[in-house]
């Protein structure tokens, strides 16, 4: 054999060897609601893996939990990801993000999207979010501020603003007071309303109209469920709609303001690879959302009789015809 091919045959052999043991990392995914449903965002979160090198079945393995929106499942889930022993675990939402955490305080937890994770005691601080935690805030500072900005915009006359909001829930009465304060600022006043597991939806609205001009959903499963009927209800009794969530408007709400959930979720791999490459989680700031998507329902504002502004037109993300 000829030196140099013997040279050659001597760096492939050291090579393969060192390609083939790279260590394959494991991640669980823990999705709030379905498969289908979160799509958009995997998919985003995924390829944004990719480009900074973890690519999924070769140096990367996600481990996907769905829990299609039952709150039954997820400390099951919780607990089998923490069982399973994995390097990493993403969660979203308020309720999966404190009950993996509840579950490991060693394994790393990236929440790619969540509630107030100061108020809700996700992570003590959004600079030092300490322990094995941290991620990304669904709440800029004024986002609560921009909803009845924006529902102004729509309703000039905007002067009493009702809430659908449930009992017993932190988020939801800390969300309450979040629109309370804004709402000074625009001499609104604000009308929240419970709405309990046994409660009509349809009643509570009712008792609303001539009370206030517009209504605020808040995002919680109750009413994500029945966003058909709620649109049905409010636009039955003349009232303009505003959620931050935008399934509601296609189901016939009028406008939703919200983070652009997969650039969320594109930020939660950059995080997540942060993690993976050697970074404490607890050092790692949690970020706040820095672009919105605002949708509108052009046919329901129709139907309610108003003319959606050309400027609101023009930084709408999506208007439905």
């Amino acid at each position: 054999m000829r030196r140099r091919d013997f040279i050659v045959l001597l760096g492939s052999s050291f090579a393969l060897p060192a390609a083939q043991a790279q260590p394959v990392r494991v991640i669980g995914l823990f999705g709030f609601g379905s498969e289908a449903e979160q799509r958009d965002w995997t998919d985003a979160f995924v390829r944004r893996m990719a480009q900074l090198g973890w690519t999924d079945g070769v140096n990367l393995k996600i481990e996907y939990r769905w829990a299609d929106r039952r709150h039954e499942r997820f400390a099951a889930i919780a607990d089998d990801l923490v069982k399973q022993k994995v390097d990493l675990i993403v969660t979203h939402n308020m309720v999966p993000s404190l009950l993996v955490k509840q579950a490991t305080s060693t394994i790393p937890i990236v929440f790619a999207t969540a509630a107030d994770p100061v108020g809700n005691g996700i992570v003590a601080s959004l600079a030092r979010p300490g322990g094995n935690i941290t991620g990304l805030s669904r709440q800029a500072p004024d986002t609560a501020g921009k909803l009845i900005e924006l529902l102004r915009e729509m309703s000039p006359g905007l002067q009493q603003l009702g809430i659908l909001t449930v009992p017993g829930e932190r988020y939801a009465a800390l969300d309450v007071k979040e629109v309370q304060r804004a709402a000074q600022t625009f001499n609104v006043t604000v009308q929240p309303v419970e709405i309990g597991s046994g409660d009509k939806i349809d009643a509570a609205i009712n008792s609303l109209q001539g009370r206030v001009q517009a209504l605020y959903v808040q995002p919680f499963t109750r009413f994500y469920d029945d966003r058909v009927q709620i649109g049905a209800a409010s636009l039955a009794a003349r009232m303009p709609t505003m959620y931050v969530v935008r399934e509601y408007v296609q189901a016939g709400g009028l406008m939703s303001y919200s983070p652009n959930l997969p650039m969320m979720w594109r930020r939660a791999a950059d995080i997540v690879a942060k993690v993976l490459s050697g970074a404490k989680p607890g050092d790692i700031p949690v970020e706040q959302p820095t672009e919105f998507d605002l949708v509108i329902n052009a046919r329901t504002a129709k139907a309610l009789g108003l003319a959606v502004p050309s400027a609101l037109l023009a930084r709408a993300t999506e208007v439905i015809e």
